[in-house]
């Protein structure tokens, strides 16, 4: 079931990836990268590292996507929508397939909890991976948290008002 799983996930990747840079909307591009990032935390599960998913979860599907949609909304106004919903039948059913695909979710969890104990990503764990990040990989860890702050301020600074 392994390498099935790895390349499912991994053409859902690939395919959030290419919807991701086909999509003219921002927003839908941003929900595309969303999927893009699950499914590299879930690439990550599937390799052992547990750490790496969670951190992947937290910190790029989580915060850096509050970022990311707080600067779409702030620089793109919406425009008012009028008239009925053409996606209310879609919207009706996603209640339903979300409560499916969450009992399969459980489902999967739990088989898995009875099966083997997954594997670490390192024999150290967490430590192990902290201290790579902080001696091998430090400069392109300094670096993406650089990038990160220029970005936030770049959008700040467009985001402000011009007074005159």
């Amino acid at each position: 079931m392994g390498p099935v799983a790895f390349m499912l996930i991994a053409g859902v990747a690939v395919g959030s990836a290419v919807g991701l840079v086909l999509k003219r909307n921002p927003i839908h591009g941003a929900l595309f990268l969303v999927v893009n990032l699950g499914s590299v935390a879930a690439l990550y599960l599937t390799l052992g590292a547990q750490f790496l998913a969670a951190a992947q979860v937290a910190v790029y599907a989580g915060a850096i996507m509050v970022l990311f949609l707080f600067a779409i909304y702030v620089l793109i106004p919406g425009k008012e929508e009028t008239g009925p919903d053409p996606r209310r039948a879609y919207r009706l059913l996603a209640l339903p397939v979300g409560g499916v695909l969450l009992v399969i979710l459980g489902i999967v969890v739990a088989s898995a909890a009875r099966g083997r104990a997954p594997a670490t990503a390192a024999p150290d764990g967490v430590e192990g991976i902290a201290r790579l990040l902080f001696t091998d990989y430090l400069f392109p860890f300094e670096l993406t948290s650089v990038l990160l702050l220029a970005a936030m301020v770049g959008v700040i600074l467009l985001s402000r008002r011009r007074e005159g």
